[in-house]
């Protein structure tokens, strides 16, 4: 696979993430795929928080449910993060992205 394949299956769910890292460990280390990996593993873990924090909520307080469509931002933020890789940009996501330029070292 190409780089800009990489970068945007790294955006397809956890298996896409797994796959581009073991694609990318494997060939030699792009910056560019790096950067997408960084940026869409911090939206999976903020999923995952996310996901994790909803769920107490509701079942505390079940009138809250509509705070499922919480999930939604999520989608806001994936779908950014593949335009951007499609285009070959090394921006961060919205919100968020900045937070995961300098993380994740064994990323590099």
């Amino acid at each position: 696979m190409d780089k800009k394949t990489l970068a945007i299956v790294s955006y397809i769910s956890l298996i896409g993430w797994l796959i581009a890292y073991f694609q990318f460990k494997n060939k030699a280390r792009d910056p560019f795929v790096s950067y997408h990996l960084k940026q869409s593993l911090g939206i999976a873990i903020i999923s995952t928080i996310l996901g994790i924090v909803i769920s107490i909520v509701v079942r505390m307080i079940p009138a809250l449910s509509v705070v499922v469509y919480a999930n939604i931002a999520i989608l806001a933020l994936w779908i950014p993060g593949i335009i951007n890789a499609a285009n070959g940009q090394k921006k961060p996501v919205p919100v968020v992205g900045s937070l995961f330029e300098d993380k994740f070292p064994f990323l590099l």
